[in-house]
C-alpha cells in the first residue's frame, strides 16, 4: 500500500500534519482506545483498552504505553508541566488500579483516561 492510499485513511506521512489535525488524530485515539464499542443492549461504551486490559499481566502494560502517546504528543503540542503532571496521574490511576484483576478492567470501562486527557489538552488548548 502506498503512501498515498494510506493519507484515504488520515495516515498520509509525506507531509507534516496541521495541529489541528494532531488534535483530531488524537482525539481518535482516546476515542479507539477508550469508548469505541458499545455493550449490546447498553449504553456502556469500553475501547480496545479495556479489550487489551484483560490480557493478564501485559495487557495493561501495553494500554499503559499506549496512553502515554497521547500525554507525549499533548508535549510536542506545548502542554504546560502541570498539565501533563495531571494527564500523568490520569494514566498512573488507569494502570495501577486497572492492574487489579476484574475490578480493574471494570474501572478502564468507567475511568477512560485517555479521554479524560484529552478533554485536558482540548480546554488548555482552548484557552490559548
Amino acid at each position: 500500500m502506498s503512501s498515498a492510499q494510506f493519507g484515504n485513511y488520515g495516515f498520509d506521512f509525506s507531509r507534516p500534519q496541521s495541529r489541528a489535525e494532531r488534535i483530531a488524530r488524537l482525539d481518535a485515539l482516546a476515542t479507539l482506545f477508550d469508548t469505541a464499542f458499545v455493550v449490546p443492549g447498553t449504553n456502556i461504551r469500553f475501547g480496545i483498552d479495556a479489550l487489551i486490559g484483560l490480557v493478564p499481566g501485559i495487557g495493561d502494560a501495553i494500554t499503559t504505553v499506549m496512553s502515554l502517546y497521547i500525554v507525549r504528543e499533548a508535549r510536542e503540542l506545548g502542554a504546560p508541566r502541570h498539565l501533563l503532571a495531571r494527564m500523568l496521574a490520569n494514566v498512573a490511576l488507569d494502570s495501577v488500579v486497572g492492574a487489579v484483576p476484574f475490578l480493574g478492567d471494570a474501572f478502564d470501562v468507567m475511568w477512560r483516561a485517555n479521554r479524560r486527557n484529552m478533554a485536558l489538552l482540548r480546554k488548555h488548548l482552548d484557552r490559548r
